[in-house]
């Protein structure tokens, strides 16, 4: 190559080089949305997780995309979902819908900054601390677990008459040890009398509501769990065929029919998760953003279900809730 030509081409180079990495740096990130639940009963969870990024700085199909995978309570197939993510090269993953979509997410990847919704990221190994997270993955907590003698507080006061009370379990989520042990305090600490019963597909959800008649129970916590979550309108169906009136731990129960429920708001827990995916694509780390712990709780109560059951809601009671729904 002679001398002339070769310099010319050295200046096509060095001139196209700041092209190219101004086209490196206005690529459109792509978020990863790894769920153990279902998008038709999570609508207005993936509405609020926008509205975050929003906040944020960020609108979906504008700068910023979104790749979804759901694995509809099925948890075996949340591994191969984070693995999917992971291929595509996603900047960040929302994992929501328990500690299960946590675990995945974080055996997928120790780079791709992780945010997590869920109870417990710290008794999940998840997280270092609740201050200091560390490593890849940070979390908006709900605190499913210890709400349970709230719950059970809950219900004993609007079913006095209820000489046994049930927790339904999912023995197959990662948190379901922790559910029981909490479960046996808090019933301990009322003096109630608890029965577990287990279910972790759609046929042991008829057979657990079926079998609480015969075992005389009177009332039920259902725990929270994403598989719960996605049978959620058979739960109530069941809860109102028995009359057996239960309490949940997501207000989207109440609104569809359930007697109750004492939880965190979940939306708003979404929605700091959107807010802290923005945070880590403007260059924050997930290592160093605090787990989100929630400071207010709501009590949801449906009348409509209630009179149904042949309850009488206290006054008192009515007063303390957040949505009395008529």
């Amino acid at each position: 190559m002679r001398r002339r030509d070769f310099i010319i081409t050295l200046i096509g180079v060095v001139t196209a080089c700041p092209f190219v990495t101004r086209a490196q740096q206005t690529t459109t990130p792509l978020i990863g949305f790894l769920s153990s639940r279902s998008p038709n009963e999570s609508e207005a969870l993936v509405a609020a997780f926008r509205q975050g990024l929003a906040e944020a700085g960020y609108v979906e199909g504008q700068n910023v995309h979104l790749a979804f995978r759901w694995a509809e309570g099925r948890y075996d197939r949340l591994p191969a979902l984070a693995a999917e993510l992971v291929k595509s090269q996603v900047a960040v993953i929302a994992s929501v819908g328990g500690s299960v979509s946590g675990l995945a997410a974080k055996s997928a990847t120790s780079t791709i900054p992780i945010v997590a919704v869920m109870s417990d990221p710290v008794k999940a190994g998840l997280a270092a601390s609740f201050n200091r997270p560390g490593g890849n993955l940070t979390a908006v907590s709900v605190l499913s677990s210890p709400l349970i003698g709230k719950r059970l507080q809950l219900l004993r006061e609007l079913v006095p008459t209820a000489t046994r009370i049930g927790v339904m379990l999912n023995p197959k989520t990662p948190e379901s040890a922790i559910q029981l042990e909490d479960s046996k305090e808090a019933a301990a600490s009322l003096g109630e009398e608890m029965h577990v019963v287990n279910a972790s597909s759609e046929q042991e959800i008829d057979s657990a509501f079926a079998s609480l008649p015969r075992e005389g129970i009177g009332a039920l916590v259902s725990s929270v769990d994403p598989f719960f979550d996605t049978r959620r309108d058979q739960i109530i169906a069941l809860a109102a065929r028995y009359a057996v009136p239960t309490i949940y731990g997501q207000r989207s129960y109440p609104a569809a029919g359930g007697l109750l429920s004492y939880a965190p708001s979940f939306a708003e827990a979404y929605r700091q998760a959107g807010i802290y995916v923005g945070r880590i694509l403007k260059g924050e780390k997930a290592a160093d953003l605090p787990v989100i712990q929630p400071t207010r709780f709501e009590l949801v109560i449906n009348i409509k279900t209630a009179k149904a059951l042949a309850l009488k809601v206290p006054a008192s009671m009515q007063l303390l809730a957040d949505e009395v729904i008529e």
